[in-house]
C-alpha cells in the first residue's frame, strides 16, 4: 500500500474521531470501534505490520489520555490509565492480527474476522481477570464456576463489543471499498 498525503490524513482523522467516540458519555458499554480498527489496519497494512499495529493502539491510548484528563479534574469516574492496562494493549494489538488473515476484503472474510475478534478478546480478557490476583473484577472464586460467573459478568460488554465490531467493520471497510473505486474510476475517466 502506497502511503500518500490523503491517506495519511483520513487515518489521523480516523484515530482521532474514533479515539473521541470511546470517550462519550452514556455510550453503551463495550460498543467501542477500536477491534474494528485493528482488522482494518490489519487488512490494510499487510506488508507494513508497524501501522496495522499502530493505528488501533494509537486509538486507544489517545482516548485513555482523554479519560485520564476528565478523571483527573472529577469529570468522570472512569481512569485512563490504571495498573495492568498493558495486557489490554497486547490483546489489542493481538486482534490486529485476525486483520492479516483478511486476504481479500470480500463481505464474508471481514464478517468472520468481525465475530472471531471480539469473541477472542471476550474470552480471553475475561480468562485474565478471572485468573488475576490483583483484584481486577469482582474476585470470582478460583474454581470453574467462578469462571462462568466473570463469563457472565461480561456478557453485556460482550455482546456489545461484537456490535460495535460488526458495525464499525462494515463502515471502515465499506467506506475503503467505495473510495477506492471511486478514485480507480476516476483515474480511468
Amino acid at each position: 500500500m502506497k502511503i500518500n498525503r490523503p491517506l495519511v490524513i483520513s487515518l489521523v482523522l480516523m484515530i482521532l474521531v474514533t479515539a473521541l467516540y470511546r470517550i462519550l458519555p452514556n455510550r453503551p458499554w463495550g460498543f467501542a470501534p477500536q477491534i474494528a480498527i485493528g482488522l482494518f489496519s490489519g487488512a490494510l497494512f499487510v506488508n507494513d505490520k508497524k501501522w496495522a499495529f499502530a493505528l488501533p493502539l494509537l486509538s486507544m491510548f489517545i482516548s485513555d489520555l482523554l479519560y485520564q484528563v476528565l478523571y483527573i479534574n472529577g469529570l468522570t469516574i472512569i481512569m485512563g490509565f490504571y495498573d495492568g492496562q498493558w495486557v489490554n494493549y497486547l490483546l489489542f494489538a493481538g486482534l490486529t492480527c485476525f486483520g492479516f488473515l483478511i486476504k481479500k476484503s470480500k463481505i464474508s472474510n471481514v464478517v468472520i474476522a468481525a465475530l472471531a475478534a471480539p469473541t477472542t478478546y471476550f474470552l480471553i480478557s475475561n480468562f485474565l481477570v478471572w485468573a488475576s490476583d490483583r483484584g481486577f473484577g469482582l474476585n470470582r472464586p478460583k474454581t470453574f464456576t467462578g469462571l462462568l460467573l466473570t463469563y457472565g459478568d461480561g456478557l453485556p460488554f460482550y455482546k456489545n463489543s461484537l456490535l460495535a465490531t460488526v458495525v464499525f467493520s462494515a463502515v471502515l471497510f465499506g467506506t475503503y471499498y467505495l473510495a477506492k473505486n471511486y478514485f480507480s474510476k476516476k483515474q480511468l475517466a
